[in-house]
């Protein structure tokens, strides 16, 4: 806990224990308490006989004093400064300082009111008691606050990914509501076009019989004598004039419409794979992943909490065990997936190179690795962005976002990469990309200044 007066505790720490005085010519004892030169050397008869020190009472050979360069600085920035003891708050009513901390009435009082019947039975403790007790109460409160704000800030950030989902399936629909009334609008006028040929088409043949049944009723009201001339001729003419009726659906257009079926179909199947997609995706679980130090190759070092990675030119001396890669600067973290949707995030630096997501369980740890091993990832290498494919992709990114989301399918083998800013897609590795096995996070840095962190 921070000091509650921190002027006083320098000048505490620069003042000699014996005089009171800033220190002199500092020197300390094997115990590491410290006092002025002259004012230790006092405490014994002769430089050959021992000093007993003044705060521990241990005993030591005079010649073990050795001078305290360190505090001997601090001395002397401190008389640079002129510590002065920060002014006391006094009692408004008795004019004394306000050293104790009421309980019941939950104030600061001074010594004579701490004497008075209005506080007689209460319960009163010094200031930085009372300082302490408070401090770790709103500490406890503060650990609370700040886990129902991060609640809060990853409910805010689904219900965002949410919207954005739900915008870009809008987005689609509309789109395809679009092309399908365009498609309607051709159909349309080729049926109009279709009918209109029929329309023609029977009209003619209409008039054309029209014609020939008044001839052949004009040759009936003749004597037959006359009519049976060239009777064949005639006979022949009445069977050619037979007309068959045209189908109430042409060919043509009954062709046009299965098309137009077949791609309705198509269509549809297209918008249910999209929802299929939109559900996914909002049926994913946000985890929070760490990385695994049993792995970390001894170039990377790992923070306290396990979240965050940086490369480092100096091998740190790790036991060169059969998890742990000893060739490529990666690290796999230490959770594992074999089932469900998974999804979290890791941020990235603009300088070395990187790059961040999954690997299978039983990728190589020793030599050489290549993506050929159940490795699904996106980074960085001398400013081009890549896609760990085998031969490696070029993605076309300007810049690399500042926070990539990893999608991990487990039951579809699929991984997704997303740019957690703007939610605009990365890179998709199509499904069965990674194996049937337990997945684990993985990341790959190298270079001075890389650093990556991971969040949920």
């Amino acid at each position: 806990m921070a000091a509650a007066n921190p002027a006083k505790t320098l000048q505490d720490e620069v003042t000699c224990p014996i005089c009171l005085e800033y220190f002199k010519d500092p020197v300390s004892l094997d115990c590491d308490h410290s006092f002025c030169r002259a004012c230790i050397t006092q405490c014994g008869e002769g430089f050959d006989t021992d000093i007993s020190c003044p705060q521990c009472r241990e005993i030591f050979p005079q010649r073990n004093l050795r001078l305290n360069r360190q505090l001997r600085n601090i001395v002397e920035a401190a008389r640079e400064l002129r510590l002065q003891p920060e002014p006391e708050s006094l009692c408004e009513k008795h004019k004394e300082p306000l050293k104790l901390f009421c309980k019941e009435d939950e104030i600061l009082i001074c010594l004579v009111c701490d004497r008075s019947k209005e506080h007689k039975d209460h319960t009163v403790i010094p200031t930085e008691e009372a300082a302490e007790e408070f401090q770790e109460k709103i500490q406890a409160y503060l650990q609370t606050l700040r886990e129902e704000r991060e609640k809060l800030l990853g409910r805010k950030a689904s219900v965002q990914m949410r919207s954005q989902e739900y915008l870009q399936l809008r987005q689609f629909l509309e789109e395809q509501e679009r092309l399908l009334l365009g498609q309607l609008a051709e159909l349309n006028e080729e049926i109009v076009k279709i009918q209109n040929e029929n329309i023609t088409k029977l009209s003619g043949e209409i008039s054309h019989l029209s014609e020939l049944v008044s001839e052949m009723e004009g040759k009936c009201q003749k004597p037959a004598s006359e009519f049976l001339q060239d009777v064949r001729s005639t006979l022949s003419r009445c069977e050619k004039g037979k007309f068959q009726q045209p189908e109430e659906i042409s060919p043509e257009l009954e062709e046009r419409v299965s098309g137009f079926s077949q791609k309705t179909i198509a269509l549809l199947k297209t918008v249910r794979k999209f929802k299929d997609t939109l559900l996914s995706a909002l049926e994913t679980k946000r985890v929070n992943v760490t990385l695994d130090p049993d792995t970390v190759h001894p170039q990377l070092v790992l923070s306290e909490d396990w979240k965050s990675v940086r490369w480092e030119e100096t091998r740190q001396d790790l036991p060169d065990s059969p998890e742990r890669f000893d060739t490529e600067p990666c690290v796999l973290g230490c959770e594992g997936f074999t089932s469900g949707r998974h999804c979290w995030e890791v941020e990235v630096g603009d300088e070395g190179g990187w790059f961040v997501g999954v690997a299978r369980e039983s990728v190589r740890r020793k030599g050489q690795i290549s993506p050929e091993e159940g490795i699904c990832a996106v980074g960085c290498v001398l400013d081009q962005f890549w896609a760990l494919t085998s031969p490696a992709t070029p993605l076309p990114l300007s810049r690399a976002p500042s926070r990539i989301r990893v999608c991990l399918d487990c039951d579809r083998g699929q991984v997704t990469f997303i740019g957690a800013g703007d939610e605009a897609p990365i890179f998709t590795f199509p499904p069965g990309s990674v194996p049937g096995e337990r997945i684990r996070p993985w990341l790959w840095v190298l270079g001075v200044g890389s650093r990556l962190h991971l969040r949920p």
